[in-house]
């Protein structure tokens, strides 16, 4: 019942009642949630930071994919220099550490991991089939999606549905972004399935100068 409700005070951030529950039992932050994922990786999701923050302060031995998502790169660092084999290793919920830094808009991360070896092109094993490029793209960090351009990514990779990176630029409407992943390749007239263009997408959430660019 305690897991329970640690994951309801994470999703409302109710920072008192969590420094309440984990003071009286502090072994909760190292248990996993209905989710498969810790408290503390929980918070990521639910882009909880103020919730992040405290949880570090109850959880002393990060893993790599922690580390990732809560954007801690010393201890990145750390941790793959006593196993620089598990770069590329896949969390419990299918992705990598590349990916969850990419999805969590942590530049210094994701940059740090490629730099030691981290396979920007290794979609997750969730049945998502979600690259870091796509990660980068959904949270609509420009920066990061460039910096794994320069490392190598593709552009056109398909995830789950058919989304390429193109297609959740456009549905962002993140100009820059779009323009980056045109000057390097994206394809304009990849169909999701269900036959959506990038354009289509951008025309639905309002972004018409965007769907005119695309179309």
């Amino acid at each position: 019942m305690s897991i329970e409700r640690l994951e309801e005070y994470i999703a409302a951030a109710n920072l008192d009642a969590i420094n309440t529950l984990l003071g009286r039992d502090p072994m909760l932050a190292k248990q996993k949630t209905s989710l498969n994922v810790s408290p503390l990786m929980l918070s990521c999701y639910y882009k909880q930071a103020s919730v992040t923050g405290l949880l570090l302060n109850y959880v002393s031995d990060l893993t790599l994919f922690e580390a990732a998502a809560a954007g801690k790169p010393d201890d990145v660092a750390r941790l793959l220099a006593a196993n620089p084999g598990a770069v590329d290793n896949y969390a419990d919920d299918g992705f990598t550490a590349l990916g969850l830094a990419c999805y969590f808009g942590r530049f210094d991360v994701a940059r740090y991991l490629v730099m030691n070896g981290a396979n920007v092109n290794l979609p997750s094993n969730n049945g998502f089939n979600v690259f870091p490029i796509h990660s980068a793209a959904a949270g609509s960090y420009t920066e990061i999606a460039r910096m794994l351009i320069e490392n190598g990514a593709q552009v056109n990779v398909v995830q789950q549905a058919g989304a390429t990176p193109l297609h959740s630029a456009a549905q962002n409407g993140n100009l820059d972004l779009i323009i980056l992943l045109l000057e390097n390749g994206a394809e304009v007239y990849t169909r999701m399935e269900g036959g959506k263009l990038p354009a289509d997408l951008a025309r639905e959430k309002g972004f018409d100068e965007i769907a005119e660019i695309l179309g």
